[in-house]
């Protein structure tokens, strides 16, 4: 399968984000918290590592029951990180340095502490009520929700308010009231907001949950369906099809107007990126319909969850990756992501592998598509089990009263996370007590991940072994080749002999293909091309190329050059 190269893409194309969590990435007052001049200490690091593009999870004012994506002003900054003018600073010295900004916006809700919110539900006459969803309950009495949607975290989404005697509808936990967009008045002063930022020099927008945006105006029931846990393929979840309540049509016309506020600003493009759990087609439709050869008219990139909990398997890949050439070819793009703030560490689900992880962020950062990097996987850092009773995480305090073994039970496989604390542990900096996180006589928000003693930067600076060395010769090769970052992909036939999984990139004359053996055991490829040159291999000290013969050592991959 041959995808068609296109020159000169933009920057949001070509680029490699790395998501922040500023709660967990560098403390610079003591206080266990990581804040904004913390996270400014620290970028010399993270234009060393090599990303393009950095992502931070909200540092917008919030009472942070759900750090930060419960906002209450969207247009400050919640004082445990800093104020506007670190704020301001923060993007500025990111500009410096020729990277970009992104910031993560939460459209769908708002906190229940927002003072929207707060007039909303004063009175059912107050300006504000119509910002929110409000409706009555079921007779008798009221006191039966108004029909049976359930959030995307289990249990009603309908939430009882004494007060005006209605139900309001919050779509994720019962602190996060949903937006009312369906009035043009939030959608402006959102639209707005967008704006405000922008102005400010922030080059785009991750949109959390923005397929859940708009529900059925009719209050139609959602229907049963015999699945219990949620997938990204599907909206089916706690034995109900989401039907009216996520990916409603609705969303669809939206993506196409947040992209024209996008499309106000240039010099440099602005983006978005949306969180969608969805199939591969309603993704694609989120990115609305190709309108000529370099653009289309939604949103410019979808996350595309598929890769989450993809098997560590050649053959998984080679069809993910025929799957994602089928649905997003030019203009459109797709993305590359195995971890985040609301998922299980990679390399935990990779047995703490570090071989494996090369094999890995190798596929991450040579497939056609944007890769997205969650803050220290590129030194290796781990899940860290906290009970759920011990949990910050609101989602994880809703199940703390799960018996463990239960726990135990739905978390085994990997693909669910209940308490999302133990993905959000302080960035491992050093080896000394709480990592170089905060001083060593403070006490982090969250316990520090284990084997931080030598899974840290500055121990694997000077490793040259070390994955965090394999992520910066990686990033800087991909900068440095235009078939990495801006070529076609090819998909090589497949072996009948080996678990590994071979493809190239093409852009004008240049050619280059990576092989990646996902076996315990050596394979051998007698014939790969014209004059091969090693340009990088994950493990070092093989006699990996000889003349156009390769050598595959054991969760080895390698990135070779050839001439045309």
């Amino acid at each position: 399968m041959v995808t068609s190269s296109i020159k000169f893409l933009p920057w949001w194309k070509t680029t490699t984000v790395y998501q922040i969590y500023p709660r967990s990435f560098k403390d610079s007052t003591n206080n266990g918290i990581g804040d904004i001049p913390g996270i400014i200490s620290k970028l010399d690091y993270l234009q060393d590592l090599g990303v393009g593009t950095i992502w931070f999870s909200p540092f917008f004012s919030s009472p942070q029951a759900d750090h930060g994506y419960d906002v209450s002003d969207y247009r400050s900054i919640a004082s445990e990180y800093g104020t506007m003018s670190d704020c301001e600073r923060l993007i500025q010295e990111i500009h410096n340095r020729d990277m970009y900004v992104v910031f993560d916006m939460v459209l769908n809700h708002t906190s229940n502490q927002h003072p929207w919110f707060l007039q909303s539900r004063s009175s059912m006459d107050n300006p504000k009520r119509n910002w929110y969803i409000w409706r009555d309950g079921q007779k008798p009495r009221g006191k039966k929700p108004p029909n049976n949607w359930k959030s995307i975290v289990g249990g009603s989404g309908w939430h009882y308010d004494e007060q005006t005697d209605q139900w309001y509808w919050a779509q994720f936990l019962p602190f996060q009231p949903d937006l009312n967009y369906r009035n043009t008045e939030v959608k402006q002063e959102m639209f707005d907001t967008l704006r405000f930022w922008l102005d400010k020099g922030v080059d785009g927008f991750r949109l959390d949950i923005i397929n859940t945006v708009f529900e059925d105006e009719s209050l139609q029931n959602n229907p049963f369906a015999l699945t219990f846990f949620p997938s990204e393929e599907h909206d089916k979840s706690f034995f109900q099809n989401k039907l009216y309540t996520v990916n409603h049509p609705d969303n669809f016309a939206f993506a196409k107007e947040l992209r024209s506020v996008m499309d106000e600003y240039s010099d440099p493009e602005r983006f978005l990126v949306g969180e969608i759990a969805a199939s591969l087609e309603t993704l694609k439709r989120y990115c609305g319909e190709k309108i000529d050869d370099i653009k289309t008219n939604g949103l410019h990139l979808t996350f595309l969850f598929q890769s989450l909990n993809a098997r560590f398997d050649a053959n998984t890949f080679r069809n993910l990756i025929s799957r994602y050439e089928q649905y997003f070819i030019e203009p459109y793009s797709p993305t590359w992501v195995f971890s985040n703030h609301d998922q299980m560490r990679r390399i935990s689900k990779l047995g703490n592998d570090v071989n494996k992880a090369k094999i890995n962020v190798m596929l991450q950062l040579t497939a056609r598509g944007v890769p997205f990097i969650y803050y220290g996987e590129e030194v290796g850092m781990s899940n860290h089990r906290i009970p759920l009773r011990n949990a910050q995480d609101p989602v994880a305090l809703k199940y703390s009263w799960l018996p463990q073994f239960i726990v135990n039970l739905l978390t085994r496989s990997g693909s669910i996370s209940l308490n999302r604390d133990d993905c959000r542990t302080p960035m491992q900096w050093t080896s000394s007590p709480n990592a170089g996180f905060c001083s060593d006589k403070s006490i982090s928000w969250l316990p520090v991940s284990l084997g931080y003693e030598t899974i840290n930067v500055d121990s694997e600076e000077s490793n040259p072994d070390s994955l965090l060395n394999c992520y910066k010769a990686l990033l800087k090769l991909r900068k440095e080749t235009p078939a990495l970052h801006s070529g076609s992909l090819n998909l090589l036939p497949p072996s009948l002999f080996g678990n590994f999984l071979s493809y190239q990139r093409i852009y004008d004359e240049q050619v280059v293909q990576i092989w990646l053996n996902f076996s315990k055991k050596p394979s051998y490829v007698s014939e790969i091309g014209k004059n091969p040159k090693l340009l990088f291999s994950t493990i070092s000290d093989t006699d990996t190329l000889n003349e156009s013969k390769l050598h595959l050592a054991p969760y080895q991959g390698v990135i070779i050059g050839i001439c045309p």
